[in-house]
C-alpha cells in the first residue's frame, strides 16, 4: 500500500487481521499465565508470610511489579478491544479506520498510569507503549516475577520438610542417647546433639521467613526458577546426626557385650602375665645354664592397664556406657600389644637355649651318620663328640666354644668321608642343616 501515515505505511485490511489475530493469541497466553501467577502456591504463601532479608526486599519489588503487570495488561485489553471495535465497524474498512487502526497497532497508543518502580527508583505519572512493546515489558515484568515466586517456592519445599524429618530423626536419637547415659556435659556426642537441636531450629526459622536467602541460582540460566536450593548447612548437620548416630550404636554395642568383652581382656591379660612369668623363669635358666651371652632383661606386667579394666567393670556395673565403649576400644589394642610384647620377650630370652638346642640335635645327627656308616669307633671322632658333649650338656654353656666343637665333630666325619665341608673363615658358607653329603 502507498499510503503513509505518522507510524509508516498504512496497513491494509490483512495485514489488520492478521496483527489483531497474533494480539489476540498474546493476550490469551498472557492472561493465562498472569491467573497461574495469580494462583500460585508459592505466591499465596509469600503473601501470608513474615518475611525478612533479601525474600522480603524481593517481594515488595515483585508485589510492585504484578501490580503494574495487571495495570499493563488492562491497558493493553482495552487497546485491543477498541482495535476489534474498529475493525468491526464494516466489513470493508475504510481509509479512514485503516490509518486508526495503524496507530493503534503500531504506534505508541497505548498510555498507562505510571507506579513506583519495581527496580526502586522514581516511577513517572503515565508512560506511553506500542502494543509490541508493552507485551515486551510485561513479559520482562512476569519473568522476574515468577523467578522470585518459583525461587522461593522451591526452598519452601525442600528444605523445610527435610528439615522436620531429620529433626524427628534427631529426637529419636537424643531419646537413644539418653537411655545409654549421653548427656551433654558428660560425653562429646550429647554436646553434638544439643549444637545440632539449636542449629536446625535457627536454619527452619530462617529458611521459612527468608527463603531467597538459600536459593543458588543456576549459571547461565535465564528461565524462572533456574537454580537449585542451598542445602550446605543442612547437609552439614545431617552428616554430624550421622556420626553421633554411630557413635551411641557403638555405646549400644558396648552395652550388649560388654560382659563378653570384659572376660576376653581378662584372658588376653592374664596370657600376656603368664608368658611374662615363663620369661622371667626361661632367664634364670638361661643365666644357669648358658655362659658368656646376654640375656635381656624381663618387664613385669603393666599395672595400669589392671586399673583400667577394674575401671570398665565399675563402669559396667553402674550402666556407664558412653565412659566404657572408649575404654574397651582403647584396652583391647593394649591388651593385644602386651600380650605380643611379652611373647617377643619370651622369644628373645629363649634364643640361647634354641641355639644349644640345635647344635645338640646337630651332633647327635652326625653321630648317628657316623655310626651307620661304621666310623663310630674311631678313637678320633669319639673324642671329639665326647668333648662337644661335654662342652653342649654342662653347664653353664659357652655357646660359642660349643658351635666350634660341633663344626670340629661335622668336619672329622666329613673327612673321613673324603667331602669335608667348609669350615667358618674359610671363605665358605658352614652347614648348619645338621647333615652332610650321604645323608
Amino acid at each position: 500500500m502507498g499510503d503513509t501515515g505518522p507510524t509508516g505505511p498504512v496497513m491494509d485490511r490483512d495485514e489488520v487481521d492478521r496483527a489483531l489475530a497474533r494480539l489476540g493469541a498474546e493476550h490469551e497466553a498472557i492472561e493465562t499465565s498472569l491467573f497461574a501467577l495469580q494462583d500460585h502456591a508459592g505466591r499465596r504463601l509469600l503473601e501470608g508470610a513474615e518475611l525478612t532479608g533479601v525474600t522480603a526486599e524481593r517481594w515488595a519489588a515483585a508485589e510492585a511489579s504484578i501490580t503494574l503487570l495487571w495495570s499493563y495488561f488492562d491497558a493493553y485489553t482495552g487497546a485491543l478491544r477498541a482495535a476489534r471495535e474498529i475493525r468491526t465497524r464494516r466489513r470493508w474498512s475504510s481509509r479512514e479506520d485503516l490509518v486508526e487502526l495503524t496507530e493503534l497497532l503500531r504506534g505508541e497508543s497505548v498510555t498507562v498510569a505510571g507506579g513506583a518502580d519495581p527496580a526502586g527508583g522514581a516511577g513517572r505519572l503515565s508512560e506511553r507503549y506500542s502494543l509490541a512493546a508493552l507485551v515486551d515489558r510485561m513479559n520482562q515484568l512476569y519473568a522476574t516475577s515468577l523467578d522470585m515466586v518459583v525461587a522461593a517456592d522451591a526452598v519452601w519445599s525442600a528444605l523445610p520438610a527435610r528439615i522436620d524429618l531429620l529433626a524427628a530423626e534427631l529426637r529419636r536419637t537424643r531419646e537413644l542417647a539418653h537411655s545409654v547415659g549421653v548427656r551433654p556435659g558428660e560425653h562429646p556426642a550429647g554436646d553434638d546433639l544439643e549444637r545440632i537441636t539449636r542449629t536446625l531450629t535457627r536454619l527452619r526459622e530462617q529458611v521459612v521467613s527468608d527463603p531467597l536467602a538459600f536459593w543458588r541460582p543456576a549459571e547461565g540460566s535465564s528461565a524462572p526458577g533456574g537454580g537449585r536450593p542451598d542445602t550446605t548447612v543442612y547437609d552439614r548437620e545431617a552428616r554430624a546426626l550421622e556420626d553421633v548416630r554411630r557413635e551411641i550404636d557403638a555405646v549400644l554395642a558396648v552395652r550388649q557385650d560388654a560382659e563378653q568383652r570384659i572376660v576376653r581382656l581378662r584372658d588376653v591379660l592374664s596370657r600376656a602375665d603368664r608368658t611374662l612369668a615363663e620369661a622371667r623363669t626361661a632367664r634364670g635358666e638361661v643365666l644357669a645354664k648358658i655362659a658368656a651371652t646376654e640375656v635381656p632383661v624381663v618387664s613385669g606386667p603393666p599395672t595400669v592397664l589392671q586399673e583400667q579394666l577394674s575401671a570398665a567393670a565399675e563402669y559396667r556395673r553402674h550402666a556407664q556406657w558412653h565412659r566404657l565403649s572408649p575404654l574397651l576400644e582403647s584396652l583391647e589394642e593394649k591388651a593385644e600389644d602386651e600380650l605380643l610384647r611379652a611373647r617377643e620377650s619370651l622369644t628373645a630370652v629363649t634364643a640361647p637355649l634354641a641355639v644349644r638346642a640345635e647344635l645338640r640335635g646337630r651332633l647327635d645327627a652326625y653321630k648317628a651318620k657316623a655310626a651307620r656308616l661304621g666310623l663310630a669307633e674311631d678313637p678320633e671322632l669319639v673324642e671329639k663328640y665326647e668333648k662337644a658333649r661335654r662342652m653342649l650338656w654342662s653347664a653353664p654353656c659357652d655357646l660359642r666354644v660349643a658351635e666350634q666343637a660341633v663344626l670340629r665333630y661335622q668336619h672329622a666325619v666329613a673327612e673321613l668321608l673324603g667331602s669335608a665341608p667348609r669350615v667358618p673363615g674359610q671363605g665358605g658358607p658352614v652347614d648348619r642343616s645338621g647333615l652332610g653329603p650321604g645323608t
